[in-house]
């Protein structure tokens, strides 16, 4: 059947983020919905952020599409444009290869959701805060090309 059972998928705050950059995404829980339902060309995850969590450090992605669709809460997606707001039903999209660092951070008291889906290869990308950057390969590197300890 395709309906998902979104209480029935495990939930994981897993980041492969170097120290010290994992610390801020710890409040982050998310659900790999796509991987839970056998797709293979699209990425799609209901995350949760605790207050205080952000969603990833600031970043743009090379090759991946991103669109965000706000279900609970309230968030400020802060982007190289400046800070918007976000509750729910407010949708934001990320065109691939477009540099325009984003994430989504959780300045208040109770916990809100969204939908992230992606699609494209996800070739890689850069944090534009940062000394970080990572490969078509997933691998966190320095933005000089020295790789990151495993």
């Amino acid at each position: 059947m395709p309906k998902l059972d979104l209480a029935a998928i495990s939930a994981t705050n897993y980041t492969n983020y170097p120290a010290p950059f994992d610390v801020p995404v710890q409040g982050r829980w998310s659900k790999r919905l796509a991987l839970a339902g056998g797709l293979q060309s699209l990425g799609a995850s209901h995350v949760v952020l605790k207050p205080g969590a952000w969603s990833a450090q600031r970043h743009w992605h090379s090759g991946e599409d991103e669109l965000i669709v706000m279900l609970t809460g309230l968030a400020v997606l802060i982007e190289d444009g400046g800070r918007t707001t976000l509750g729910p039903g407010d949708i934001a999209t990320f065109p691939a290869d477009v540099a325009n660092g984003h994430h989504i951070i959780n300045e208040g008291t109770e916990d809100c959701s969204y939908l992230a889906v992606s699609a494209g290869p996800d070739k890689g990308g850069i944090y534009p805060d940062i000394d970080m950057l990572w490969n078509d390969q997933g691998c966190y590197l320095h933005k000089d090309g020295t790789p990151y300890p495993i």
